[in-house]
């Protein structure tokens, strides 16, 4: 599958097939998010790889979204450097995971792997049962499995309403 395929094919899955996940596809995925630039090369971050059906259904609760306990993996991304700001203004951890973690789903995706973003949980929830120090912060939880539906691709905006040239228009 090319990249412009990986692309097209990636959605935010919402139902998995209760089917491990190899380890050699894990290690693939996750070598493909340790090679995702980051600010200065720091790679800021750690990923907690949770497999324990009961810590992932405890996840899900603390996300309110049962259906990331299905996927055979939760992969939680955790800044370890929150209070970093670049010259910008914006924080750089949620530059750098936004970048490893979509590093992970697509080559999810070219593994016949689904990955949803997970942006919506309790921090401190989700911290405590991934004994996370008090520091750090989790940026996503992003559940990773075999697809259990094939739902057909959403309508985008046209490029028009979505580039400008030169200037903001």
């Amino acid at each position: 599958m090319d990249t412009k395929e990986v692309i097209q094919k990636r959605y935010s899955c919402r139902s998995y097939k209760d089917t491990p996940v190899s380890e050699e596809k894990l290690k693939s995925i996750l070598e493909a998010a340790q090679l995702a630039p980051s600010a200065s090369n720091r790679q800021s971050y750690k990923f907690i790889i949770v497999k324990v059906r009961g810590k992932r259904e405890k996840l899900a609760e603390a996300a309110g979204q049962s259906f990331i306990a299905t996927a055979a993996i939760i992969v939680a991304g955790v800044s370890l450097e929150p209070e970093r700001i670049m010259g910008c203004g914006v924080p750089t951890y949620a530059v750098d995971l936004a970048i490893a973690m979509e590093h992970i789903a697509l080559k999810a995706c070219a593994e016949g792997l689904g990955t949803c973003w997970i942006g919506a949980f309790s921090q401190q929830e989700a911290k405590k049962i991934l004994e996370i120090p008090e520091e750090y912060k989790i940026v996503s939880l992003m559940p990773l499995g075999y697809p259990a539906d094939s739902p057909e691709p959403k309508d985008r905006k046209n490029l028009d309403e979505l580039v400008s040239y030169e200037k903001f228009d």
